[in-house]
């Protein structure tokens, strides 16, 4: 592996992936120089890139928008599970469970398989979990296997679910609590390494498409022929025009689309140092007391951090850019947490948090009796409507099933507006950085890059030995280098610092090591920016 690339002679990505400034500036020009693309899609989460993914694919022309960034709503605050479908069986949602395991199996094996992997779980049987409710976890786990098979996801790739004695719990969770432990149920599902760079990497396959990737710009007006738009960057006004337009905007679909009424579902999670737990090989499922088939998820990522989540809580009123985690929920995930652990986790030692909401489709009605307000058995299928003007927007769903809630979107635009494309083929597209397994373990790069860039890890690890000031941490209690800041300007279409810390890297998440981060991100940010203009 070559050692000689410099900050201004970087390893090259795959062409016509890079997303930067310069890109921007260009794509921009051309997607409001009066001309109409095929498609134009709002909001670059999940959905949206896939959309965008999706239509350039097929050959059709694209622009794609977002108010804000890549990631910025609710897709980089997930769990960063990929669900195989088990809770849906529990609510009879037969279709939404297959559809999940299928999809899970199309990330791990074909389209990013660097970025989802299996993730071991142990459900503890304390002495909270009664003997009827650990044979109708146990029930669960061994039919979340059948979905598996029926997905015809490989063994290879999930193994199969088993019961552990008490000592084999203890060993893969050592701070569980030892007085009255039977032992326990080990299952698998699917993990991404991180949900915001499984989105960029979809944004960056679709401009390898030809899609056009425009951040900062926010869409005013939506209408059968495009958008009003303002670039948020230097407040210029503009119209996009597009022969069909999708809403992928999660949460916020109801204010571009009149008659889409969104019921939106917080759910929190707390941001722990890994120490508070030890060594900690395995994610833990605790079950919630008193609820039958809910738990609170301990979820270790590997970069000295453990997320413990999540709660499901109905939200009203206006919804927020960045939601803020009730002092509720705090407490609520902590009281979980102490019935099973054997150290106390206290609230001090909970150094971030941070709360997403799902975007489920309101399909209540207020009787004599009033209107539900739970959220945790709204069904998570998505939907796909169309407005009298012909806007198309996709609503619900989840993280897991993006690329088919995307496709299904695509496929009502080109319905609906009679555009010339065939069926998609994203089920094999394989995203930016993906290679079979064996192509992964051949890479000469540390396995946190490979499992952060795939096929890029060698690329951007040349960047860090290249220049020495490149290859430091940004902070001392986080992995990530100086010099995936810099490729994430040159090559993620990051803007700013808060692109740099809270969605290409998560340092952000904790707050006290933002704000140590912050200068060094601040800095390497004047230096990229020199390199892409």
């Amino acid at each position: 592996m070559s050692t000689s690339s410099t900050p201004s002679m970087p390893a090259a990505p795959p062409p016509g992936t890079s997303l930067n400034a310069a890109r921007r500036r260009r794509e921009l020009a051309l997607s409001t120089d009066g001309s109409a693309v095929d498609v134009l899609v709002v909001g670059l989460g999940a959905t949206g890139a896939g959309a965008a993914l999706d239509a350039a694919a097929r050959g059709l022309t694209v622009a794609a928008v977002d108010t804000h960034d890549l990631a910025f709503g609710t897709s980089r605050w997930s769990s960063k599970l990929i669900h195989g479908g088990l809770r849906y069986l529990a609510s009879a949602q037969f279709d939404v469970a297959h559809e999940s395991a299928r999809e899970r199996g199309v990330l791990m094996e074909r389209t990013a398989p660097h970025l989802v992997r299996a993730q071991p779980f142990v459900l503890p049987l304390t002495p909270l979990v009664s003997r009827p409710q650990a044979a109708l976890a146990w029930a669960g786990f061994r039919a979340g296997d059948t979905l598996r098979l029926a997905a015809r996801t490989a063994r290879t790739t999930l193994p199969a679910p088993r019961r552990l004695s008490a000592a084999e719990t203890r060993h893969l969770a050592p701070s569980l609590r030892g007085a009255g432990l039977r032992g326990g149920l080990l299952s698998w599902d699917g993990r991404v390494t991180d949900d915001a760079r499984l989105v960029t990497a979809i944004a960056r396959t679709a401009a390898a498409h030809g899609a056009r990737i425009l951040t900062r710009m926010r869409a005013l007006e939506l209408t059968r022929s495009g958008a009003r738009v303002r670039d948020e960057l230097t407040g210029e006004e503009g119209e996009i025009r597009a022969r069909a337009v999708i809403n992928a905007t999660g949460v916020w679909a109801g204010g571009l689309v009149d008659g889409v009424r969104i019921r939106p579902s917080r759910g929190t999670h707390l941001v722990l140092r890994a120490d508070r737990f030890g060594s900690l090989p395995a994610g833990l499922h605790i079950p919630i007391p008193g609820e039958t088939n809910r738990f609170v998820l301990v979820l270790p990522q590997g970069d000295g951090r453990v997320y413990v989540g999540l709660t499901d809580e109905p939200v009203d009123g206006d919804i927020p850019d960045v939601p803020e985690v009730p002092e509720t929920d705090i407490g609520f995930l902590l009281d979980v947490l102490g019935s099973a652990l054997d150290v106390p986790v206290h609230r001090d030692d909970v150094v971030g948090a941070f709360a997403g909401l799902r975007p489920l489709l309101d399909t209540t009605t207020t009787t004599g009796s009033g209107t539900a307000t739970g959220t945790a058995d709204i069904s998570r299928k998505h939907a796909v409507l169309t407005s009298p003007e012909g806007v198309i927007t996709v609503v619900g769903g989840k993280l897991t099933t993006y690329r088919r809630m995307a496709e299904d979107a695509v496929d009502a635009a080109v319905a609906a507006h009679r555009l010339s494309a065939g069926p998609s083929p994203t089920a094999t597209v394989p995203l930016v950085g993906a290679a079979a397994p064996r192509v992964l373990a051949a890479l000469r790069a540390p396995q946190r890059l490979i499992s952060r860039y795939g096929t890029e890890a060698e690329a951007v690890h040349a960047l860090a030995t290249g220049e020495p000031d490149l290859a430091g941490s940004v902070l001392p209690c986080h992995p990530t280098t100086r010099a995936e800041l810099l490729w994430a300007v040159r090559h993620e279409g990051a803007l700013d610092a808060a692109d740099l810390l809270d969605r290409r890297t998560r340092i952000g998440l904790i707050p006290a090591d933002r704000a140590v981060a912050l200068a060094t991100a601040h800095a390497l940010l004047g230096e990229a920016m020199d390199g892409v203009r």
